[in-house]
């Protein structure tokens, strides 16, 4: 099960890599500076132009040829072995205990996570918890959970921990045993092979999450997936290790965990289409010329209103990633290896009140759908859970309350990202990593406050992504070194872009 990899033609005023230079002009930058000693958010243009598309085709999932699926995907969904699985677990009863193991422990995913281990004792044990510089934080959750493994991201982080935790077995707050203690990559590698966890619950951020994740899937884990990067950058890698170790891959985020929930006893076969919703982001209620308009006369505040959603609590990162949609453009990748279904059978709908958490269309064209209050906690325990359903002191949906749902098509002129995801996943290969990484970087790079304007982010990327193509593709045979090459790779060159970008002059990389 090989993504379909053939590269598909250029169109002639589209090639990408025309020369090996990228030119980045940046005059407009002069005419939004902002007071001295404040630096600018302004674009390097006050449009940006629509991108170079890797392929002619149109994106819609409603034209879809049947072609590019992917036989078995990383869901347990699609195929009759999968639906074999789901009734033989679902008979069980939802008496189950699960062990988990979980990365990511003091950002929203994880805290999530134990929000529900909280609400459902009797159905996890918490083995290992991983964490960024949180140190505070992480010795209440060791003291609580009782975890085996216990990582932090440094050694001051970790040394910090082990503090906390003998202070609290002295004064009598901590009676139970203390977890061994790591750092680093290879404390998060520690927290996802830990011996007695079933599931890992991957919830930091990034491509970070690749490796730990193909160490947990080696040794039989299941994996609850937060972390969309490990198969949107690895899923070459990721699809034959799933295939190989017969674990179950399963969607923590909304938007695919709806997808999932309405694929339960679909047969093989009967998926026609996925229709990903989308809250729209920070300017959804704005028009394209407004956006770049703001854009150029008051960067400062497309700054603070980027990193800020309107309907979810999420990380600063992926709140950036939603105001750009880059986040759906990143969903799409995701949901292809996840379901199965060809680039040419997503669709994207905006959905404003992020209630329709997104959508399924069968061979017979229903369209199933699944329903909630936007509360991160429910694909987290669908995650966690599948195929039982607990019963959670959530508050019920209410639609008479909401009484209006809208929708709408994205703006691709608007959200170039969209294309530029859609792009990548169609050429395939190491493409979608160099999409992922560029992002990161510039996603990064705008929040760290270095000058760079919000319409610089899908210029860099697709900087990266036509530099790449011109030379170092590679779409057959992908391997783990290929991914983590390609990833360095892209984030080296979208720092040397940037770097003329802040400068307001023309650079060559």
């Amino acid at each position: 099960s090989s993504l379909r990899s053939s590269p598909f033609p250029l169109p002639a005023a589209a090639k990408i890599g025309r020369t090996a230079t990228m030119k980045v002009l940046a005059a407009a930058l002069s005419a939004v500076l902002l007071p001295s000693g404040v630096l600018s958010f302004g674009p390097t243009s006050t449009a940006f132009r629509p991108s170079t598309s890797l392929y002619a085709a149109p994106i819609s999932g409603s034209s879809g040829t049947g072609e590019g699926w992917l036989t078995n995907p990383a869901a347990p969904v699609n195929t009759e072995a999968s639906l074999k699985k789901t009734l033989e677990e679902s008979l069980k009863g939802a008496t189950f205990q699960k062990r988990l193991s979980l990365l990511g422990s003091t950002g929203s995913i994880g805290t999530q996570t134990l929000d529900i281990v909280d609400a459902c004792p009797d159905n996890y044990v918490v083995d290992g918890l991983s964490a960024g510089t949180n140190a505070a934080l992480m010795a209440e959750q060791c003291v609580k959970y009782g975890p085996k493994v216990a990582s932090m991201s440094t050694p001051e982080a970790a040394s910090e921990l082990k503090e906390r935790l003998e202070a609290a077995k002295k004064d009598g707050s901590f009676t139970g045993t203390m977890p061994e203690i790591y750092h680093g990559a290879e404390g998060i590698d520690a927290v996802a092979t830990v011996d007695t966890a079933d599931t890992v619950v991957t919830g930091i951020v990034g491509a970070a999450g690749l490796n730990p994740t193909i160490e947990a899937i080696k040794r039989g884990k299941d994996i609850a997936l937060a972390n969309k990067e490990t198969l949107i950058s690895g899923g070459p890698v990721i699809l034959p290790l799933v295939d190989k170790y017969g674990i179950n891959m399963l969607p923590a985020d909304s938007e695919h965990s709806a997808i999932f929930q309405c694929l339960q006893g679909v047969p093989e076969g009967g998926l026609r289409r996925v229709v990903l919703t989308a809250s729209g982001g920070a300017f959804r209620d704005l028009s394209k010329e407004e956006l770049f308009k703001m854009c150029e006369d008051d960067p400062r505040t497309v700054q603070a209103k980027a990193t800020t959603h309107p309907n979810w609590d999420m990380g600063a990162k992926i709140t950036l990633d939603s105001a750009t949609m880059m986040n759906k453009g990143l969903e799409v990748i995701e949901a292809h290896y996840l379901f199965g279904a060809s680039y040419d059978d997503i669709d994207i709908v905006i959905h404003p009140q992020s209630i329709v958490h997104s959508m399924i269309e069968t061979q017979d064209t229903s369209c199933l759908a699944q329903l909630g209050w936007a509360d991160m906690r429910l694909p987290i325990v669908y995650s966690v859970s599948w195929p039982h359903r607990l019963r959670m002191p959530y508050r019920p949906l209410d639609l008479a309350e909401l009484s209006t749902l809208t929708f709408a098509r994205p703006d691709h002129e608007k959200y170039p990202c969209i294309r530029l995801a859609y792009d990548a996943g169609k050429v395939g290969g190491t493409m979608t990593a160099v999409l992922n990484a560029a992002n990161e970087a510039a996603n990064e790079m705008f929040r760290e406050d270095v000058g760079l304007g919000f319409l610089d982010i899908p210029r860099l990327i697709e900087g990266a992504m036509d530099k790449h193509r011109e030379d170092g593709l590679k779409v057959k045979d992908v391997e783990l070194e290929d991914i983590l090459n390609c990833d360095a790779w892209a984030r080296e060159y979208v720092a040397k872009a940037s770097e003329g970008i802040q400068a307001g002059k023309e650079i060559f990389v």
